[in-house]
């Protein structure tokens, strides 16, 4: 199963991240086909190659006949029907990113197949649909994999390599070593829901959200105190509003449904609220912050106790996370570690943290959480509580 640069890309899909994969791609010597269901959304893609493009040139990064190539290696194709998916029969590789919609993708995938070649590669850019589920739908399953792109595409270095039980070994090795040669980071994860980075990132979003429900602080003030104590780059609610709060809940909830409803994963009312009320972050102006012109931003309140308290609760229900990942054999334990600093960017890898803070003061934390509210939310892993007795490390 060789892919190489001579191999073809298919991208369907031509919103952010579809996209994006296109630029890294074009940019990596291969001819791309774009295609989206939405003529707009092609002509958005086009106008964002041309600034991305000409703001690496400005930078002194390509040469203006670099930049001029990459473009001309993209062909847009107009359409996601059977016809127009005609066009992707010469593609070695086609990767769709399109709405997550476990349905959607399963008919665009069976489409594909009436077109390529027996031993192309189909890849899902899921953050959170089962590969396995998607590669159902085919006539050949061991050829359909996860290749999950971090947004944007062509700048974030991580990205998660999800073969399902299906997926054909050769494809796995295939895929990820035409990803590597892209200059990514990959990490290998299990066929399960969110996968690394969204799933042991749910906490960073639920817990906070759990704080400013109970008004034990605002939402300024849980933003400063993980930027400043806890060295995030960004606070909670901050990165919601960056990623849109209607993608951020349909993740959430996504994983709250494939985890069998786990009280660790339950969405958040309030977030619910705002989707429903079109307040989605950045997008539409309006989130947990007001972005429009005039608008005051609200101070937080700089308590050090107070701001200890609400970083060591989020850190802890991350680290626990982390390590149930590791307990499940979701991934590697040093794989965690880089998906969750290169995929995130979190400033530094939990199990590591776990070790620095003590597993035992770690699992005092959540014990006093359970007893406090009654609730399995904050069940500590049984990973956590074994390393706790025998005063080992998480990280080994």
């Amino acid at each position: 199963m060789p892919l190489g640069k001579e191999t073809v890309v298919g991208i369907v899909g031509a919103g952010a991240m579809g996209a994006g994969i296109a630029q890294l791609a074009a940019s990596r010597g291969h001819k791309v086909l774009l295609a989206d269901a939405a003529p707009a959304a092609l002509e958005r893609a086009r106008d964002g190659h041309a600034k991305a493009l000409t703001r690496e040139v400005e930078k002194g990064r390509l040469t203006r006949a670099d930049a001029d190539a990459i473009i001309a290696r993209i062909t847009c194709v107009d359409g996601t029907t059977a016809v127009a998916l005609r066009a992707f029969a010469g593609c070695g590789l086609v990767i769709e990113a399109i709405v997550e919609d476990l349905g959607a993708k399963q008919a665009l995938f069976r489409g594909l197949e009436a077109h390529l070649a027996k031993d192309a590669v189909l890849a899902t850019n899921t953050a959170s649909r089962s590969v396995a589920a998607i590669a159902g739908a085919c006539a050949k399953p061991e050829r359909v994999i996860g290749i999950h792109f971090f947004n944007p595409a062509p700048v974030m270095p991580l990205v998660e390599i999800i073969p399902a039980i299906t997926t054909a070994p050769d494809v796995t090795a295939a895929s990820r070593t035409l990803v590597d040669g892209w200059g990514k980071r990959t990490v290998m994860a299990t066929d399960t829901p969110g996968f690394i980075v969204n799933r042991v990132a749910r906490p960073f979003y639920g817990e906070a959200l759990r704080i400013q429900e109970e008004r034990l602080a605002d939402v300024a003030t849980i933003d400063w105190a993980m930027r400043e104590i806890g060295g995030f780059r960004m606070g909670p609610f901050e990165l919601m509003d960056f990623i849109g709060n209607d993608v951020n809940f349909a993740v959430t909830s996504s994983v709250f449904e494939a985890m069998f409803y786990d009280p660790r994963y339950k969405p958040s009312l309030m977030q619910r609220r705002l989707v429903e009320a079109g307040l989605l972050g950045r997008k539409s102006r309006r989130g947990y912050y007001d972005y429009r012109d005039g608008a005051v931003p609200p101070e937080p309140t700089k308590d050090q106790a107070l701001g200890r308290v609400i970083v060591d609760r989020i850190v802890a229900m991350l680290i626990n996370e982390a390590v149930e990942a590791v307990q499940l054999r979701i991934a590697s334990p040093e794989d965690i570690e880089t998906a969750m600093t290169k995929g995130v960017n979190y400033p530094k890898g939990l199990l590591a943290w776990g070790d620095e803070l003590g597993a035992g003061s770690v699992l005092a934390t959540l014990e006093a959480l359970q007893s406090e509210y009654g609730e399995d939310r904050y069940r500590p892993s049984p990973l956590l509580r074994r390393t706790a007795r025998s005063g080992g490390r998480l990280l080994t």
